[in-house]
């Protein structure tokens, strides 16, 4: 059951664009920052895609309309 919406997914793709940038950036300089900046921005962006958040589903959040929650 979907608990993300398209405005929620979208700002997690934005959110997740900038951290594997500064992941990447930051490569050389601290390698543990940069595999989490960027293991962060693909989780974020598999969520946004499925539609599920499990953090959501413990916190009881649900930012998904009630008519595309089945979708």
């Amino acid at each position: 059951m979907k608990n993300v919406g398209k405005l929620d997914a979208r700002i997690r793709y934005a959110i997740s664009a900038v951290l594997v940038v500064v992941g990447l950036v930051l490569w050389q300089q601290s390698l543990p920052f940069a595999a989490a900046a960027i293991i962060s921005g693909i989780v974020l962006t598999l969520t946004g895609l499925i539609g599920f958040c499990g953090l959501y589903k413990i916190f009881g959040i649900d930012t998904c309309p009630l008519d595309q929650r089945r979708k």
